[in-house]
């Protein structure tokens, strides 16, 4: 369902991601990430969530997570999200990102999280500024 929801969504995420590696699209690279984003969890280092339509349990049609979590006094970490093209503007993230930051506040202990979006992608922008987010700088660079 990952690399199918990766292959379909190829040309529209590529102009917010990083280049790919050769294999990315392919089930050896996937379910290796699968099982590394797991690790990941039960390490409470980072924490990946696939969203699904309700009563459409096959096809996933994005995700979200949180990385970069760190402890101590900082209690902090970065929040990144990606959907379907086709699924876009239903509220679909919103709603998703909004149980997800229940999650790592309630029960991960954060109090803090920095959504990196870039200026141009507006749509991103909505979803964290419906969530309460605000604007504290731009990082000129990315």
């Amino acid at each position: 369902m990952v690399l199918d929801y990766y292959r379909r969504n190829r040309v529209f995420l590529a102009e917010w991601e990083s280049l790919k590696p050769i294999d990315f699209y392919t089930l050896a690279y996937q379910a290796e990430e699968l099982e590394y984003e797991l690790a990941c969890i039960e390490q409470e280092t980072r924490f990946r969530l696939w969203i699904f339509k309700k009563g459409v349990e096959d096809r996933t049609i994005g995700c979200f997570g949180f990385s970069n979590i760190v402890r101590g006094a900082f209690l902090s970490c970065f929040l990144g999200y990606k959907l379907d093209e086709a699924e876009i503007n239903n509220g679909y993230m919103t709603e998703a990102v909004q149980k997800g930051i229940e999650i790592i506040f309630n029960q991960f202990n954060l109090h803090r999280i920095e959504a990196n979006i870039m200026p141009k992608n507006k749509r991103s922008l909505r979803v964290v500024e419906k969530l309460g987010f605000y604007n504290e700088g731009v990082a000129y660079k990315y």
